[in-house]
């Protein structure tokens, strides 16, 4: 699919090689509980800096509670999903990557747009998001399948 052409010779991209997805789901979903954690962890020093910010507004600067952690994620996942590791930090943990199937790097939009449309479609479609991994290629989840993404192992 991804195979590239070098001196007339066709090299097959790791993409196309099936060891590449083995585990995959089970180290997805521990890539995600450690991210989660980490999100939470970076969470608090900001949660500080919005309480004195609130002290020093006489309360309005803690209307920012509301948006602080999705705030605190959308820049976790700009900066790791979307730096040249293409992976979180939990990612990087359990040896997995975000790659796109037409073979460009993951920009951190894209690694935002993945992150959002996952916790809309889990929102949404609660079940049908991890349970179309049973059925599509590649162990695709349906965000993964909407943006042309696919996780893979990266020692393989």
């Amino acid at each position: 699919m991804n195979a590239r052409v070098l001196d007339g010779e066709i090299i097959p991209s790791r993409l196309d090689d099936v060891r590449a997805y083995d585990g995959v789901r089970t180290r997805r979903i521990l890539a995600f509980a450690i991210d989660y954690i980490i999100v939470g962890l970076l969470t608090i020093p900001f949660a500080i800096l919005v309480f004195f910010l609130g002290i020093l507004t006489l309360g309005l600067g803690w209307v920012l509670y509301g948006a602080l952690v999705p705030a605190v994620a959308i820049l976790y996942i700009w900066n790791t999903l979307g730096s040249a590791d293409q992976a979180t930090t939990g990612m990087k943990m359990m040896g997995i990557r975000l790659d796109r199937l037409d073979g460009r790097p993951i920009d951190g939009l894209t690694a935002v747009v993945h992150s959002v449309l996952f916790w809309a479609g889990n929102v949404i479609l609660s079940p049908f998001v991890l349970l179309v991994t049973l059925f599509s290629d590649r162990k695709r989840t349906l965000h993964d399948l909407l943006l042309g993404t696919v996780v893979s192992r990266t020692g393989r």
